[in-house]
């Protein structure tokens, strides 16, 4: 008897080892993706995000989950009930719009945009307008489905006149 009570110990112990190691796996794992940036040296920035959207769409909702998951962003999100006059607000060109539109410092960013294209904007801080990924993309931050094909960001300057950012 007392074997195996010697033996149900040893593998109670080493269950409890392993599953410490695989939780302790998954933390640093969990960190390690959570990539944060310092915003701090953005013009007119004071740590938040602002995003427009519709009351009624439920994909912009999903988008704001990503951005505080994947961000140190302070998140307000703006409901109001016609996006139109807030992208003409920052003359982002129709070609190039999204379901919402959200405002860090002086840039707007347009869309399902991936974290990774934002932290990009904020490291290099260009003397531009904004960041824009046209239409609803599937499997882009947000949306449903499974990525189809490169995501394309675009850079939109002041002049409204707008080139390739990056794909991711």
């Amino acid at each position: 008897m007392k074997k195996s009570k010697k033996k149900s110990k040893v593998l109670f112990g080493g269950i409890t080892v392993l599953a410490l190691v695989i939780l302790f796996g998954f933390a640093a794992i969990i960190k390690n993706n959570s990539q944060t940036i310092d915003f701090s040296s953005l013009d007119n920035f004071n740590g938040e995000m602002k995003i427009f959207k519709s009351m009624y769409c439920g994909c912009c909702g999903l988008y704001v989950d990503y951005v505080k998951k994947k961000t140190d962003l302070k998140v307000e999100i703006i409901e109001i009930d016609e996006v139109t006059p807030k992208k003409d607000e920052y003359k982002i060109p129709d070609n190039l719009r999204s379901c919402h539109t959200a405002v860090i410092g002086n840039y707007f960013v347009e869309g399902h945009i991936p974290v990774e294209a934002i932290f990009k904007l904020m490291a290099e801080q260009p003397d531009i307008a904004g960041i824009a990924m046209p239409g609803m993309p599937s499997g882009s931050p947000g949306m449903p489905g499974s990525k189809t094909e490169p995501f394309v960001i675009y850079v939109v300057n002041k002049d409204g006149t707008s080139y390739e950012f990056m794909k991711l």
